[in-house]
């Protein structure tokens, strides 16, 4: 069975028809940069370009960098244009996209809900939290396998800062940082979630993933055990396949 996703992030925007048998995506994925500013029709300009490319017609999942509720209403838009919040996302794209239907999931629990299923954190009870470190930093908590959703833990202070102002892979390319200086601020920042939240596994998601080599034996002190996304960075796209096809 495939469905479509698509991943808004505060860079691009990727997506690709999705093989939910497999937890792959079936077709090499297409992106296009988000646009500055990124109103809620310019970004919808850049969904429909992104499904346009591949003659889709049929249900699509998407992504969103911030709180969405009830799969329609965006609550918060922390690295995207505010005129986001309050928009009702569901009709916004489903109307760009011709009438097909939409759903809409935070990005960050898009990434944790394939994960689980397919990835690092298959089989895993208790608590797992999944990071995802892009323009900002995104969060998905499980408990037991079920979704506690629209965390936003990029947004706890860190040394007076919002995290992801100081632990994001963009604050790693804004200020410069080596890896294994990346790294300390990024353990900093595990600490701090370890201590709220005590989690038997951390997933560490997003771009960097695909670079964990480079990074993660410079973290030291996490009792948590700590491991890349198996899916790497294509994980918001089959996550938020899997959200349209099942609402799981």
């Amino acid at each position: 069975m495939q469905i479509f996703g698509v991943d808004i992030g505060g860079s691009g925007i990727k997506g690709a028809p999705v093989d939910l048998d497999k937890g792959d995506l079936a077709q090499e994925r297409h992106k296009v940069l988000t646009p500055h500013p990124s109103t809620p029709d310019a970004v919808a300009d850049g969904v429909k370009e992104v499904v346009d490319h591949f003659g889709w017609s049929g249900p699509v999942g998407v992504t969103f960098p911030g709180v969405v509720t009830d799969g329609t209403t965006v609550r918060s838009a922390a690295n995207v244009d505010k005129s986001w919040v309050d928009t009702d996302a569901r009709m916004l794209l489903g109307d760009r996209l011709g009438g097909m239907p939409v759903t809409v999931v935070n990005d960050a629990d898009a990434a944790g809900i394939a994960e689980m299923h397919f990835g690092a954190g298959r089989g895993r009870r208790g608590t797992v939290i999944l990071l995802t470190f892009g323009t900002g930093i995104g969060s998905a908590v499980f408990v037991d396998g079920l979704l506690v959703p629209n965390t936003e833990l990029g947004h706890l202070e860190l040394n007076g800062h919002e995290a992801e102002k100081r632990a994001s892979s963009k604050a790693k390319e804004d200020h410069g940082l080596t890896w294994e200086h990346w790294a300390r601020r990024v353990q900093k920042y595990l600490a701090h979630v370890e201590m709220l939240f005590s989690p038997e596994l951390i997933v560490i998601g997003g771009g960097v993933s695909r670079k964990s080599d480079r990074f993660l034996h410079h973290i030291h002190g996490i009792k948590a055990e700590v491991v890349p996304a198996q899916l790497q960075n294509n994980a918001g796209i089959v996550g938020a396949a899997m959200r349209a096809a099942t609402g799981v």
